[in-house]
């Protein structure tokens, strides 16, 4: 039989009692620490949220990435823009009246930051569309560790690193990387360095400079630190200069920068989303995030973990690191020693996960080792826990159980220990570094030679390839390896060539349902609309000549909405709250 054209998709919403705005208790503290006039950063939480696991049961069912990535941005983005409308309009009067400043609104999670007074904070409290609002700390470095062995003279050639993970093997298999654009979410890029020549991203004249810089809101992300040059280097690095340092030296970097040029201000969770907004729109197809936070801030874990459940369903993988907390358990115990991003779920789960399972997300989270296979000094342990995230609560940890084991973290891990990279103050030099930040671009670089061979193989597929062709270091899966120390050339000979044929995209979606408001309803060529009450009664219809459609104006109850295009009918409840 022919599958339909059209699928209603009922996106299911987050319907919590409508109640006034909450005030975090993080936020009542710092209140108490400034004046009535300071203004203090401010995360708003909007009462409506997406639920991410619908949206990922409609989107597995898409053929390419490419349609998931474009519906997900699409189906967030109207959402936040219905619901956040009028509280924008207020927020920019509250600006005009010096009440608040450095409006930052989210479509990825719906959610919207600012620079706030009292006065402010006070009014937004009292809100029915706002869920909560919480102080949003600047607390995100990137990990430098520092203490690297720099070698008296560069080898030239291929980096070990990549030696050791088969690399090299791949790319005589004619596969480097081509056709993959990696999004790179770090301290921005020396693009001049002759190693990233021809391996940037084209922007246009919007991005000149091959991304965007989202800290300072402007389009030059070049690097002022370090870290990310280096980083850089190690997905893509083409060894112009003299020395091979990128596992994927065909693929493209589009580069975008979340931290400021000072190396002590720290960025926040808006700016690290609003960046991987910037990666979903404009087309990445993997994520690189070295960076995070350990410890057991909730708000902060909480926005990370939402996030990173709508890249899964856009299709996008993450890779994070576990952070360089492993000497520092008396300060940041488990389960909170490995940081997030990097502690949220993987987007397949291992059997052996399966005695305590949970919710997927975008995650492969990389630990460190050294070029023998030991674990490194500074990589930090899982496991991690969910349980204390009332929105998740999955993945409970007690110390000694055999059954409440947490989320098991890292997944794989890759060597991070004198890693030699691009050396950002120079446009041909290179350095070596250390850390979990440099592990794991290598798996980045080599998830784009997977995608080089099948660019739609999907988060899931990746991540179980990696698991279960890396070098298993334990006999199960470990809090300190993972699953193995990556084998690029095992992982790569694992995919499956692309042979996928499109499908068609799902022309009809309606959304939100259940809605406190209006619903939209997107077809392509539908050519009308009826709405029936649940006793069968004709409220609504209207003949459409358009891809959208908003109903206005519904009682609350339960109805029958009912789409045609062409000669076929489609039926669906929704709800109006």
């Amino acid at each position: 039989m022919k599958k339909s054209l059209l699928i209603i998709l009922t996106l299911c919403l987050y319907v919590i009692g409508m109640a006034q705005a909450t005030i975090d208790p993080s936020l009542h503290l710092e209140m108490k620490k400034h004046g009535a006039d300071d203004k203090i950063k401010v995360g708003i939480i909007m009462r409506e949220q997406t639920r991410s696991a619908e949206l990922l049961n409609v989107t597995n069912d898409f053929a390419t990435n490419k349609q998931r990535r474009e519906f997900v941005a699409g189906t967030l983005k109207r959402q936040a823009q219905a619901s956040q409308a009028d509280l924008l309009a207020l927020l920019d009067e509250m600006q005009a009246n010096g009440m608040v400043s450095d409006i930052r609104p989210l479509w990825m999670v719906n959610a919207i930051s600012c620079q706030a007074n009292h006065a402010a904070i006070q009014a937004l409290a009292q809100r029915f569309d706002i869920q909560s609002l919480y102080y949003c700390e600047g607390h995100i470095l990137p990990p430098m560790v520092n203490a690297a062995t720099q070698p008296a003279e560069i080898e030239r050639g291929i980096a070990q690193n990549l030696l050791i993970v088969n690399a090299d093997k791949v790319w005589e298999l004619g596969y480097t990387g081509e056709g993959v654009v990696v999004g790179h979410l770090d301290t921005g890029a020396n693009y001049n360095h002759l190693d990233l020549q021809g391996r940037m991203w084209d922007g246009g004249e919007e991005f000149p400079h091959h991304g965007y810089d989202v800290y300072e809101h402007n389009d030059d992300p070049m690097d002022t630190w370090g870290h990310g040059t280096h980083v850089a280097g190690t997905i893509c690095g083409t060894g112009t200069a003299g020395t091979q340092t990128g596992a994927a030296p065909g693929a493209t970097l589009m580069e975008i920068k979340v931290f400021s040029d000072t190396p002590d201000v720290e960025s926040d969770e808006f700016i690290l989303i609003e960046g991987m907004e910037f990666a979903l729109e404009h087309g990445a197809q993997v994520l690189n995030m070295s960076l995070g936070m350990s410890g057991d801030n909730a708000q902060y874990r909480r926005m990370m973990r939402q996030a990173c459940d709508n890249v899964l369903a856009a299709g996008i993988v993450t890779v994070s690191t576990s952070g360089n907390m492993r000497m520092f358990q008396g300060f940041v115990p488990i389960p909170y020693n490995a940081g997030a991003p990097g502690s949220c779920p993987s987007p397949w789960l291992h059997p052996d996960q399966m005695v305590n399972p949970g919710g997927v997300s975008s995650v492969i989270c990389v630990g460190s080792t050294e070029n023998n296979d030991q674990i490194s000094a500074f990589s930090s342990p899982g496991p991690c826990t969910w349980a204390d995230i009332p929105e998740y609560g999955d993945y409970p940890y007690t110390p000694g159980s055999t059954e409440q084991i947490g989320l098991i973290k890292p997944d794989v891990c890759a060597p991070g220990g004198n890693v030699v990279s691009l050396d950002f103050n120079t446009i041909d030099g290179y350095k070596a570094d250390l850390g979990t930040s440099f592990a794991a671009p290598c798996v980045t670089g080599t998830i784009a030679l997977m995608l080089s061979k099948n660019p739609d193989l999907t988060p899931a597929q990746i991540d179980e390839i990696l698991e279960t062709t890396c070098v298993h270091l334990t006999e199960h899966k470990s809090n300190d390896f993972g699953s193995g120390r990556i084998d690029a050339l095992a992982a790569f000979e694992a995919v499956v060539d692309d042979d996928v044929v499109e499908n068609e995209t799902p022309q009809a979606v309606v959304f939100p349902n259940p809605s406190n408001g209006s619903f939209t309803v997107k077809c392509d060529g539908m050519s009308q609309i009826e709405v029936y009450s649940i006793d069968g009664r004709l409220v609504r219809s209207e003949v459409v000549d358009q891809e959208f459609y908003q109903i206005d104006g519904l009682a609350n109850g339960i109805y029958v909405l009912q789409v045609t295009k062409g000669e076929d009918k489609f039926v669906q409840k929704i709800v109006k709250y």
